[in-house]
């Protein structure tokens, strides 16, 4: 029988509950792939929703797709190159409640999510990376329990097929492919997928319809490889090698304060970027003055007030040093921390900016001068 809700002690990919990491894939001698003819694919999408709600990119609009609920499945648009929101909308929502309270009674927190699975299908290797660098915050030190509540619920068909754009620079930072962190994940190899089983729960999607899937024959590797190769030629030269280094070089550099001329400061590269997770957390009174509640909700290091403490003193009061802290936070510091930075290269950003900064643009630069 299929069940909509995943076991409640399911680990977060990519860790076990002690904080230690695991890959949760089969053992790579042991790996998993099988064939689903592109023709199968919506039959395939149909049976899937019986493991839970699945979400998958829709278009909006002229090259705007968003991750929404799938009814029919024929919208579905897994070429897309990349959604206006990542997937972190999922496991820490803009707006999250957490707790309630009243002159009369106190308070009590809010409940955890306990919803139905989460199927997010169409997720491309660096949105999969980026779930990864997200579950190293939420499930370190101190692990979130709201966080992990939405993540044990979530289960992630990978696709790769569509060619990068010039917004793209995953490939510099090595997260052009998922090896992990997802439960199933497609590769277009031509009139057919390569089906990547990453998880017992990819397994059992997989064999609910396992009429529509067929074993890997040498053809299919030769097809596997030879797209391989050609997607390596796709990406631009973007170089991030020694990146840290060279931005601690260049912190007096005249380039922050070029971008911050720049920069508007309105915070849309952190809504988009699927890493970005700084939040504020404030509190509603309702209208009655006696109730209300706190709620967590997005933030972003680019806003004026975001460091500012208590009695006003603010370490970061103009623009130069706020859209300086940005760079650095994700290429520098979170690397000494993580041992890795957390810009996956989606190009999100990029994509947003109202100003048309570009990451890659800026990356190029501070390698290019001495400041």
């Amino acid at each position: 029988m299929l069940v909509k809700r995943p076991p409640t002690d399911r680990p977060v990919f990519g860790q076990t509950t002690g904080g230690e990491h695991i890959n949760p894939s089969l053992q790579p001698d042991r790996a998993v792939s099988r064939i689903l003819r592109k023709k199968d694919m919506d039959a395939f999408l149909e049976s899937v929703k019986a493991f839970g709600s699945l979400y998958g990119p829709r278009q909006v609009g002229p090259n705007q797709y968003q991750l929404m609920p799938v009814g029919d499945v024929a919208p579905v648009s897994a070429e897309c190159r990349r959604t206006i929101l990542p997937p972190k909308k999922f496991l820490i929502p803009a707006r999250d409640d957490l707790c309630h309270f009243s002159a009369d009674t106190g308070y009590r927190a809010a409940e955890v999510y306990t919803g139905e699975r989460v199927i997010l299908f169409g997720l491309h290797a660096c949105d999969i990376h980026a779930l990864v660098t997200l579950d190293l915050v939420f499930n370190g030190k101190y692990p979130d329990p709201r966080y992990l509540a939405r993540r044990q619920a979530l289960a992630v068909i990978g696709f790769s097929g569509t060619a990068p754009d010039g917004n793209c620079f995953c490939h510099a930072m090595g997260t052009s492919h998922a090896d992990r962190g997802f439960d199933l994940f497609l590769t277009d190899i031509g009139d057919e997928y390569l089906v990547r089983i990453g998880s017992s729960l990819g397994d059992d999607m997989m064999r609910a319809r396992v009429d529509l899937f067929g074993q890997v024959e040498r053809e299919h590797i030769d097809a596997y490889k030879e797209r391989s190769d050609r997607r390596q030629t796709q990406f631009d030269d973007t170089v991030v090698e020694d990146l840290p280094q060279i931005l601690e070089l260049e912190h007096d550099s005249p380039i922050w304060r070029e971008l911050s001329e720049r920069c508007f400061g309105c915070g849309a590269c952190a809504a988009v970027c699927p890493t970005c997770y700084c939040y504020d957390v404030v509190d509603l009174v309702g209208t009655d003055g006696i109730t209300g509640r706190r709620v967590r909700q997005w933030d972003c290091c680019l806003f004026q007030n975001f460091a500012e403490m208590s009695g006003g003193f603010n370490p970061r009061p103009n623009r130069t040093d706020r859209i300086k802290h940005r760079y650095y936070h994700k290429q520098v510091h979170f690397v000494e921390r993580f041992g890795r930075p957390s810009c996956v290269g989606c190009g999100r950003c990029v994509e947003a900016c109202p100003a048309e900064i570009s990451l890659k643009d800026v990356i190029a630069a501070i390698r290019g001068r001495s400041g």
